[in-house]
């Protein structure tokens, strides 16, 4: 599982950078929750790590000035062993 923020936070409008951090997460098959302070995506462990390299190289191009990642390890039941 992957967790993540794109700044800069803009309040009136959809950020280039947030959107490129969605649709990296979407085309990479990972199932998706958007939450008020970030982004969660899970998904296998290669899946979730292409992504992850995927997404820190789209944001940074589409204007983030700052991306705060957190992966975690799941079991298999979807909770932190």
């Amino acid at each position: 599982m992957v967790e993540f923020t794109t700044e800069p936070f803009e309040l009136d409008t959809f950020p280039e950078h947030a959107a490129a951090a969605r649709k990296v997460v979407d085309e990479a098959g990972l199932a998706v929750a958007v939450g008020p302070f970030g982004t969660g995506a899970e998904g296998g462990a290669e899946e979730v790590l292409a992504a992850v390299t995927k997404l820190l190289r789209e944001t940074l191009d589409a204007g983030a000035t700052r991306i705060s990642v957190q992966v975690s390890v799941l079991d298999e039941e979807g909770g932190t062993p």
